[in-house]
């Protein structure tokens, strides 16, 4: 026993001659030092010196392991080399808690990779036309599908063994320490709390819609204005946010994912159903000059990229999960993506082609399917069905929140943990949860013309999904130069660039050209 534990005390090195032989551990006291329970394996702990209880550190004698024992590249030999953990690690909710897998995966993906943005794909449609409009949504979601597979292989380094457990974790060690926060910081926080404040409108706006379906026009009951149904929806968000980690909301996650797939299947199914509107037009929408025309087809391909979301995400999901040498994390995660994202292409493109078969040119620019869905057939569809759709978008927005709400927890936490050097008690992340959806609801309420430049904004993000994957790639593997791998990623990641530039420049002409209407404090 004894040599066994020297092998799991110190590193594998020559003991010095100088040195008289330990004597038995049952002889030796010690103190034992406390560390977060997860830690207990971290190679800094199983380095570190012995405490006498004098406290005087005296340096731990080295064996050398017999070679029967511990022959070379045996897994003993190789378990000194696992992945290097960051003892705050066990005290922050996404890594928490490391037992996840690939269903985790699968629900947390699909919860965070489908939404109610993918409801206004057939707008896009209505400018690109069938086929260019078929053809960018395939190339979009297989271009997003690459840079998820990246991200899911760049979790874990083969050469320091570290886990990047964070989007930005991973900005930093590729872009370095200052220049990782100017490209990813903003749109990383906006991609977390942006989506956030997006999801109180949408679900409080869709809780007002729900209650008026089943109320009915005779309803005499006075309704709750729309600031009140914010409330009661931030509300929702704000008790559920209290469960503690990312494995603990896997199961939100699974409703998430099935009321989302819900709402898709039902809304493009019954607008098939009702059939093609009079007088249903595909030929594509153009305006009055060439400049408008072009910005209408680049706000088109904006409408495509920002339908695939979660790439922030990708990496705190794959935080979750155990890995070692012979059981990479990167196997069940990619097998959960997998699994997720054949769903959401089940669900994507059949909403959008179906939705530009049913309502042509005269698909709402503003809420896309389900607008028209409440415009066109809220007479000819029975009311359970309509309220049943809203009612899988409201708790779908509810379930989103938590995942996507999770990082800026995350964030917080972690600067209190920095500080104080232990966990953060239960009654101050209470705190911090309520402290960060209260907040997305004021910003909800406050600034309501935020969707206008959404556009904007977003082109701002789209690197993180699109671009920034490739430029990791290339700086953390190395490819061979002028390999058609090293070729690939720097096409993708500098066109990915160049369409953020564009799109910014297309969101700023939209705001000037039409003009935002600004009113604080005044929700719609």
């Amino acid at each position: 026993m004894g040599d066994i534990d020297g092998v799991n005390s110190a590193p594998l090195s020559p003991r010095p001659a100088s040195v008289a032989p330990t004597p038995p551990i049952a002889q030796t006291p010690s103190i034992i030092i406390s560390a977060p329970p997860s830690q207990f394996h971290s190679p800094s702990l199983t380095r570190s010196p012995l405490l006498t209880p004098g406290g005087t550190a005296r340096k731990t004698p080295r064996f050398r392991t017999p070679r029967f024992i511990t022959p070379l590249g045996s897994p003993i030999r190789k378990a000194l080399k696992l992945t290097k953990l960051d003892p705050q690690d066990a005290w922050l909710p996404i890594t928490e808690s490391r037992n996840g897998n690939a269903y985790y995966a699968a629900y947390h993906t699909l919860c965070s990779g489908i939404g109610i943005q993918a409801l206004v794909l057939p707008v896009a449609f209505t400018i690109l036309g069938w086929t260019w409009g078929v053809i960018c949504l395939t190339l979009a979601f297989i271009w997003q599908l690459y840079t998820l597979y990246l991200l899911v292989q760049l979790h874990e380094s083969q050469e320091n063994g570290i886990r990047y457990s964070r989007y930005m974790q991973l900005a930093s060690a590729t872009f370095g320490e200052k220049l990782s926060k100017f490209l990813a910081a903003f749109p990383i926080m906006y991609l977390s709390g942006g989506t956030c404040v997006a999801l109180i409108v949408i679900g409080g706006s869709t809780s007002k819609m729900f209650y008026q379906t089943l109320c009915g026009a005779t309803c005499t009951s006075k309704p709750l204005t729309t600031v009140e149904w914010y409330l009661v929806f931030t509300c929702a968000a704000v008790l559920l946010s209290q469960l503690p980690n990312m494995n603990s909301i896997a199961g939100v996650s699974l409703i998430g994912a099935v009321t989302a797939v819900g709402y898709c299947i039902m809304i493009w199914l019954v607008s098939v159903a009702e059939g093609r509107l009079p007088n249903v037009s595909y030929n594509p929408v153009r305006s009055g000059t060439e400049i408008a025309n072009i910005f209408d087809v680049l706000n088109a391909l904006g409408i495509i990229s920002f339908a695939f979301r979660g790439h922030n995400l990708i990496l705190e999901i794959q935080a979750t999960m155990p890995s070692d040498e012979k059981h990479p994390s990167s196997v069940p995660m990619w097998r959960g993506v997998k699994g997720a994202y054949t769903i959401v292409a089940l669900c994507l493109f059949p909403l959008a082609i179906a939705g530009y078969w049913a309502y042509g040119h005269m698909i709402p620019a503003n809420g896309g399917m389900l607008t028209a869905l409440y415009a066109f057939h809220s007479q000819d569809v029975a009311r359970s069905v309509l309220g049943l759709i809203s009612f899988f978008v409201i708790v779908n927005a509810v379930s989103s929140f938590q995942i996507y709400g999770m990082p800026m927890f995350d964030d917080m936490e972690s600067a209190y943990t920095k500080r104080s050097k232990k966990p953060c008690p239960w009654w101050l992340r209470a705190i911090i949860r309520a402290m960060f959806g209260y907040g997305c609801f004021f910003v909800a309420v406050a600034i309501p013309f935020l969707g206008s430049v959404a556009g904007l904004i977003g082109g701002i993000a789209l690197p993180v999904t699109l671009a920034y994957p490739c430029f990791m790639w290339l700086k953390m593997k190395k490819p061979r130069m002028y390999s058609p791998v090293w070729w690939l990623n720097w096409g993708l990641g500098l066109l990915g660039m160049g369409l953020s530039g564009i799109l910014i420049a297309a969101g700023l002409y939209v705001v000037i050209d039409t003009g935002i209407q600004v009113s604080f404090f005044k929700p719609h």
